[in-house]
């Protein structure tokens, strides 16, 4: 691996090719070509080299001077285009079959197929873009709330990388300072002794605290979190997944066990994408379909990171006390007492730590269940300030506050600046990891992997 901030190396050789549009029937159908072939192929295709980024109407031909397809051509030339390299544009009809011919027509010319995400990692490793940028990329494609959205632009535009690279540049002042400090020894001053280079050190640990509980909101906003709904049959799952939701997602009838299966939903709860899971009613039963029911509903749970546990309100303790010894660990786990529209008007339905009153048959507490489920997981209102993250970011920003955690209590218990130093490295080869300056080459490849062809 490199140095932080060492230039990568370019792409040269082979031009690649794919559509860029869904398969399916559509208005418009786009094959993209990048690489150092464009200009001859783009000549052979329509006839000739089309002006720079000026949409240029054309047939496009085959083999035997045929014509495919007609529609907008559009050329990038190196280096002013997304990938860095010549890229061209080929905006046809829709069709499967048309966009098929004019690709193949394309890998006869000597383009290769792309591999998903190719396209993307052509302009990382060109320096258009860093590694932030280019995963803001596919999650803006795969945002399934606007605030997932709003947050993968504004790490597309570069909100995140900048506050890494500002945290780097941190780093490196402070390690500059300390380093030297170690290099002049016989020097009057102690600088490491007189500085307040624990103080800096820890200024800097507050920085990446700060980051890290944005990343942590921005992984929240693009993955979501897995919420099951558990209880003992009849308690009102299924009404609370149909509340929650806003539609008739599941069946709802007042005879137990109707529900057989777990049933999932993805619903955006305040811009957090939330996948339910509503369980079958746990509890024994001799029936051979409910019983798989309520082991795959086990199941569920042991994937969840919050569980509501849903009781009828006019249950007593004793009869929903076992459930509470099948609860995993690891979740945040809610207690909703549903059905108080069924209590009397001088039952007191005040929240408490842990637990919620609603009724999903009227609506009524629902919106304190929502803010309860918000707070549960971090999430917070400053939705301006989002920026999208993925699980790796966290873990690189935990791993660089680790370091920096120690090497402050090194310098502060033992007055070890070489010690400082390391650690002060080891946090910027954390921080590298995230921008892509230092990454190993298996998993940028898997980085890549995961994005659609044709981007």
């Amino acid at each position: 691996m490199a140095e932080p901030n060492a230039p990568r190396a370019p792409t040269t050789g082979n031009t690649i090719c794919a559509v860029a549009t869904p398969p399916g029937a559509g208005g418009l159908g786009i094959v993209r070509v990048s690489g150092p072939a464009v200009p001859a192929i783009c000549k052979a295709l329509i006839g000739r080299n089309p002006a720079p980024r000026m949409a240029t109407l054309a047939r496009f031909r085959d083999a035997d001077d045929s014509v495919i397809d007609s529609g907008i051509v559009l050329y990038f030339p190196a280096p002013h285009s997304f990938t860095g390299e010549d890229v061209l544009e080929l905006q046809g009809h829709g069709g499967a079959y048309v966009l098929r011919r004019v690709l193949q027509r394309v890998l006869e010319l000597g383009a290769r197929g792309a591999r998903p995400g190719e396209f993307s990692e052509r302009a990382f490793l060109n320096d258009k873009i860093d590694l932030v940028q280019a995963e803001a990329i596919a999650d803006l494609i795969e945002s399934g709330t606007d605030a997932a959205a709003r947050a993968a632009q504004r790490s597309l535009q570069g909100v995140f990388s900048r506050r890494v690279r500002d945290l780097q540049e941190t780093l490196t002042g402070l390690r500059v300072f300390v380093e030297a400090a170690i290099d002049f020894p016989d020097e009057e001053i102690d600088f490491l002794a007189e500085s307040d280079v624990v103080e800096r050190t820890a200024r800097a640990q507050q920085s990446l605290r700060d980051l890290l509980a944005g990343a942590r909101q921005g992984r929240l906003l693009r993955d979501g979190i897995v919420l099951a709904i558990v209880g003992r049959p009849n308690a009102g799952k299924s009404s609370l997944l149909n509340a929650l939701s806003g539609q008739d997602s599941a069946i709802v009838t007042e005879i137990p066990g109707t529900t057989r299966d777990v049933l999932r939903e993805m619903i955006d709860l305040d811009g957090i994408p939330v996948h339910v899971a509503d369980t079958a009613g746990i509890r024994e039963t001799e029936d051979i379909i409910e019983a798989e029911g309520v082991r795959r509903a086990r199941a569920a749970l042991a994937e969840a990171d919050i569980v509501l546990l849903v009781e009828d309100a006019r249950a007593v303790e004793d009869e929903v006390a076992g459930l509470h010894r099948e609860l995993p660990e690891h979740a945040t786990v809610i207690r909703v007492g549903n059905k108080i529209d069924l209590l009397g008007p001088d039952a007191d339905f005040t929240p408490t730590p842990g637990r919620e009153w609603i009724s999903a048959k009227t609506g009524q507490g629902l919106d304190g269940l929502r803010a309860r489920i918000r707070e549960a997981v971090g999430a917070t209102d400053q939705a301006e300030g989002n920026f999208s993250a993925r699980q790796r970011h966290v873990d690189a920003l935990k791993r660089a506050g680790i370091h920096l955690e120690t090497g402050r209590r090194e310098m502060e218990y033992s007055g070890s600046g070489e010690l400082l130093a390391e650690e002060l490295r080891l946090a910027q080869a954390a921080l590298g990891e995230i921008t892509g300056e230092l990454l190993p080459d298996d998993l940028l490849g898997e980085i890549f992997s995961s994005f659609c062809i044709g981007k």
